[in-house]
C-alpha cells in the first residue's frame, strides 16, 4: 500500500524571505471528500491534474493514493464536485539531500506558510534550514483540508 510520511512547519516569514528559491507554482485544489477518516481532493497546478486519496494519519504517516488526471478534468472536479476548496504558491527548495515544499495559502488563508518534507521512514533523520520553525504535524488545523472549512483568516491569534 501507498504511504505518504511526511512533517510539517510553520515558518519564519522574515528568514524565508531572504530565502534563494525558484519560481512558485499556483495550486488550486479541491476536497471532494473533508471525512476525518479521509479525503479525497483534486489538484490542478498550471500544467497538471491530480485525483488524491488520503486516509487517516497516524503519527506523520498516512495512507495515499494519487493519480493524474487530464487538466480538463480536473478543472470540471473543481468547478462542479469541490465542497471546499483553497488556493496556494508552492516553492520547492532543496536542503541538505531533501526536496522542502513550502506553500504560502491565498485568499482566505493569506499570510500562513507552511514548510512540508517527504521522509522514506518516519525515523529518517533530516536536517531543518533555518527559515522553519514548530513542528505542527498531526495538527489537524494545519491540514489543507481543514483550512478549506477553517480558514486562517478567523483564527484566533
Amino acid at each position: 500500500m501507498p504511504k505518504e510520511i511526511e512533517r510539517k512547519y510553520l515558518v519564519d516569514l522574515d528568514k524565508w524571505q531572504q530565502v534563494e528559491k525558484p519560481a512558485g507554482q499556483h495550486y488550486r485544489q479541491g476536497y471532494l471528500v473533508t471525512d476525518p477518516q479521509k479525503t479525497i481532493r483534486v489538484r490542478l497546478t498550471p500544467t497538471q491534474g491530480f485525483l488524491t486519496i488520503k486516509g487517516i494519519s497516524t503519527g506523520a504517516s498516512r495512507l495515499e493514493y494519487e493519480y493524474e488526471i487530464p487538466v480538463a478534468e480536473a478543472k470540471e472536479l473543481l468547478d462542479n464536485f469541490a465542497v471546499s476548496e483553497l488556493s496556494k504558491i508552492r516553492y520547492h527548495v532543496d536542503f541538505k539531500q531533501h526536496t522542502w515544499e513550502v506553500d504560502e495559502f491565498l485568499g482566505d488563508n493569506a499570510g500562513l506558510f507552511i514548510a512540508e518534507i517527504e521522509l522514506s521512514s518516519e525515523d529518517e533523520a533530516f536536517e531543518i534550514p533555518e527559515w522553519v520553525t514548530e513542528d505542527v504535524t498531526g495538527e489537524k488545523q494545519y491540514y489543507n483540508a481543514n483550512l478549506t472549512i477553517h480558514p486562517y483568516k478567523n483564527w484566533q491569534r
